[in-house]
């Protein structure tokens, strides 16, 4: 069942967004190409939240062993920290969810440590407009598939692949709720947006082919080719003219 969100019910999402924000901001801030590991940046991550009196969604979701989800390279999502250090020319996935007074809020951002390739900025220039592209179509009146539609036709149109596997979602006292938020589709398909639905909008995208795979620790999804994916994400929030995005720092 999609849930339409109160004002103070969006209040609270809005705060956990802002430390969603921040925790992202930060970890972003703090990689020392070469020094830093990906266990580092959990644990700061981790205090952050803490700090900013929430909890990590993610710590213990079904059974997920960290705070924060950090995904390097071919890894498209949920990688689990441990002691590999990043290193210059990495793309870092850095996907954070936290939540306050009982209500979530979720975001992702992939940074370029260091000087990256030309292929590799391309990749995330692309996948970070085709959020720009989902977002557009995100306003009352329209349906899921539009948003799906338009990630999906942006990302094929730059010979792309988007991640059919894994969705975004909606989000509020669950960390994953209705509706399912596919980033392909065809346009005028799905539910339809109405004023306080809150939900996440995330394409991953593939520099080569759209087939993941999971590893054997159950969680760290990779391309199937080994090739770099990337993965942005808001938590947004239907309002009566458009959008709103809950996970930014103003």
């Amino acid at each position: 069942m999609i849930t339409l969100k109160t004002a103070d019910e969006v209040h609270h999402m809005r705060e956990a967004g802002r430390i969603v924000a921040k925790v992202i901001r930060v970890l972003g801030e703090s990689v020392v190409p070469g020094k830093t590991t990906l266990l580092d940046l959990d644990r700061l991550g981790h205090d952050t939240i803490l700090a900013e009196g929430g909890t990590p969604s993610f710590l213990g979701y079904r059974g997920y062993p960290n705070a924060i989800c950090l995904s390097i390279n071919e890894m498209v999502v949920h990688g689990i920290p441990d002691g590999r250090v990043v290193q210059e020319g990495d793309i870092l996935d850095v996907d954070v969810g936290v939540c306050i007074k009982g209500y979530h809020a979720d975001a992702c951002y992939t940074f370029p440590i260091g000087a990256i390739s030309p292929a590799a900025q391309r990749l995330l220039n692309v996948t970070r407009e085709s959020l720009n592209q989902g977002l557009a179509k995100a306003k009352p009146g329209n349906r899921v598939g539009d948003i799906s539609a338009a990630i999906q036709k942006y990302v094929e149109s730059h010979r792309y692949g988007i991640v059919r596997e894994l969705v975004g979602h909606g989000i509020g006292r669950e960390i994953h709720e209705e509706p399912s938020v596919p980033n392909y589709g065809k346009a005028g398909t799905g539910p339809k947006l109405k004023p306080g639905m809150t939900f996440c909008v995330e394409p991953m995208v593939n520099e080569g082919t759209h087939k993941v795979r999971e590893l054997a620790d159950g969680w760290t999804v990779v391309t199937a080719d080994g090739k770099l994916s990337a993965h942005y994400e808001h938590t947004i929030l239907i309002t009566e003219t458009g959008y709103d995005i809950l996970t930014r720092e103003d």
